[in-house]
């Protein structure tokens, strides 16, 4: 079935099989086919997410760059859109694929090292992007986090879930708050912590003060931590990189570096470990 009107783009799939999981926005996400190519196929599965869903749409045609799932179609009389499938799935499954024999020999600081320069990466194109500086509101948890990114066939990221970017633009006084309740853990930025909480005083989203994409920083060393895992020369990756994460952890945001700052650190180290373990290799 293909979908009518002026607004749609794409087909609309019938019968596309089960569920494969819960997907972002109040999402179902199907495992689909169009034109022979898999696909992922997400339907809402409630209407009380349907501002949601129209965001997330609008960030996936905007934003539409290496750095972002492929939009292959959308539907919008059926509250489905169609984005490129990636097998391995959310970065969450990272351990997992690695562990898989046929898999085994990616599993090193080079290969893990390049996927948190990707990770920066789409940060710094998101602080940056066509459509202004947009902030990742979906990431209250490190397992959140690790949700937004899907993990491509040759190993490298795309940011998938879109529905939370909201804009900042300090030039039009224009800052976020990253939802309506109280957020808590060590994961978030010190700012978006509700500050009266140590006077007994209840949270009250209309007191609670807006941030800006520092936030984002904030969260950078506990992801690489993960991406990094337990290999062999990770010990070193995390010394080389103690520095600007010391900097991300800064608790005034404005003494945290961009994500551009952080970016050209990242690629110097990899550049810099990668000559030294080649020139190691030459001595033997």
């Amino acid at each position: 079935m293909l979908c009518g009107g002026a607004t749609a783009v794409g087909p609309c799939l019938e019968s596309p099989g089960p569920p494969a999981f819960d997907g972002f926005w109040g999402m179902r996400v199907y495992l689909a086919e169009w034109r022979g190519q898999k696909v992922a196929l997400s339907r809402l599965s409630s209407l009380n997410y349907l501002e949601d869903f129209l965001h997330g749409l609008s960030m996936l045609q905007a934003l539409q760059s290496p750095q972002v799932v492929q939009l292959v179609g959308f539907c919008l009389e059926e509250h489905i859109i169609l984005t490129e499938h990636h097998p391995f799935g959310s970065l969450l499954n990272l351990d997992d694929v690695l562990e898989k024999e046929h898999y085994q020999q990616h599993n090193n600081w080079e290969m893990r090292l390049r996927l948190a320069i990707d990770y920066v990466t789409i940060l710094h194109y998101l602080h940056n992007s066509p459509v202004g500086r947009r902030v990742m509101c979906d990431s209250n948890s490190l397992e959140k986090t690790l949700s937004q990114f899907l993990l491509t066939n040759d190993f490298h990221l795309v940011v998938n879930d879109l529905d939370a970017l909201p804009e900042v633009d300090m030039s039009r006084n224009l800052s976020v708050k990253c939802g309506h309740r109280e957020v808590t853990g060590d994961f978030v930025a010190p700012e978006q912590l509700w500050p009266f909480r140590n006077n007994g005083k209840p949270f009250s989203d209309n007191l609670m003060p807006e941030y800006d994409e520092k936030t984002d920083i904030w969260k950078i060393p506990d992801v690489t931590w993960f991406l990094m895992g337990k290999v062999p020369g990770g010990d070193l990756v995390h010394f080389h990189l103690f520095q600007i994460h010391e900097k991300c952890k800064k608790k005034d945001p404005t003494d945290r570096p961009s994500a551009f700052d952080v970016l050209k650190v990242y690629k110097s180290v990899y550049s810099s470990m990668v000559r030294d373990s080649a020139g190691f290799r030459d001595m033997l």
